[in-house]
């Protein structure tokens, strides 16, 4: 604990200032709705509600031009934990801010990670309780593949920058999936602990990285030969990373601590930590490079880290529960 064509809506008549604004989206647990935030202002504009009952999402993606928002209902409960199973993913139109669709998986599968890869112009969207990617044509809404894990959890997933390789976070197994996304098949699977969670992957696709959930530590994949090459000490259990853009730095969630870690990736080692709310969650670096934002769980903000001066430059209130992040053009 860790990242976007809209065929539904097209608006001839003028465009909603939302629609050319860049957003960042969160998703709130706590309530079930999407906070729209202005990174200009550093507020939140407005909310979206799910619209379900007993259930909600933790999840996000947006479509490449910022009109479409996808979310996964995941359903009641924690991964690995009894209680409701969500069976589909809504589709927001971001202008309106309105649900214009839902793309039901016909039975109970927990959808969590959805990526819109821009290079297949596809979606893909963990589907735990089927231990499979599920892939969707967003042209159509259509399932068009399954692309399996050979293991149950598979809670959040990483892409290359091409699109041809995917790697999943088992939880509970404690495992990562290597995944061959163009011909759908299971490549390898990686033993990490007894339990790991969150993934991503550095800007050169050399390192894949996911965080033990037994001990303080981050482990590091070397993508070449698809096994652990080092472990990471950190200060305390980690969660949800992101690499800087010049792949410099890695920032690394840590719940408990109420921090965030920042990794020297030529070193490999913690450089200096970042006091941020109890519980964060999961990191999000900014298009542009110069902010790091971090939804905090406990609290309901999202911390925005200045990657210049390490500093957090402020404290954006969404909702309970600020879980899942995604920006919008």
């Amino acid at each position: 604990m860790s990242g976007f064509a809209a065929p539904l809506v097209c608006l001839a008549l003028a465009v909603p200032a939302f629609a050319q604004t860049p957003a960042l989206i969160a998703v709130n647990q706590g309530d079930a709705t999407a906070s729209v935030i202005s990174p200009a202002s550093a507020r939140q504009t407005a909310t979206i509600a799910e619209d379900v009952t007993g259930v909600h999402a933790h999840e996000a993606a947006v479509s490449p031009d910022g009109r479409t928002l996808y979310l996964p209902v995941y359903g009641s409960t924690g991964v690995g934990k009894p209680g409701l199973d969500g069976h589909e993913m809504l589709v927001v139109d971001l202008p309106s801010r309105k649900i214009i669709h839902r793309v039901d998986f016909g039975h109970g599968v927990r959808p969590h990670c959805v990526i819109y890869d821009r290079n297949s112009g596809l979606l893909y969207v963990t589907t735990e309780l089927d231990e499979a990617v599920t892939v969707i044509d967003p042209k159509t809404l259509q399932i068009v593949a399954k692309i399996p894990t050979g293991q149950p959890q598979s809670h959040m997933l990483a892409l290359t920058h091409d699109g041809k390789r995917g790697y999943t976070a088992n939880v509970g197994p404690g495992t990562v999936s290597v995944l061959d996304m163009v011909a759908h098949k299971t490549l390898a699977v990686i033993p990490i602990s007894g339990e790991t969670q969150r993934i991503s992957i550095s800007p050169d696709d050399s390192m894949v990285f996911t965080s033990d959930q037994i001990k303080p530590r981050l482990a590091v994949i070397d993508t070449t030969t698809n096994k652990v090459k080092t472990w990471v000490a950190l200060p305390g259990t980690g969660y949800g990373t992101a690499s800087t853009h010049d792949g410099h730095w890695l920032l690394v969630a840590v719940p408990k601590a109420g921090e965030v870690a920042v990794v020297n990736l030529r070193t490999l080692k913690v450089e200096r930590t970042i006091a941020v709310p109890s519980a964060p969650q999961e990191v999000l670096v900014r298009p542009d490079g110069r902010v790091a934002y971090v939804s905090c769980n406990a609290s309901g903000k999202v911390a925005a880290i200045d990657l210049a001066t390490w500093k957090v430059e402020s404290l954006i209130s969404a909702g309970p529960g600020a879980d899942g992040l995604a920006w919008a053009k």
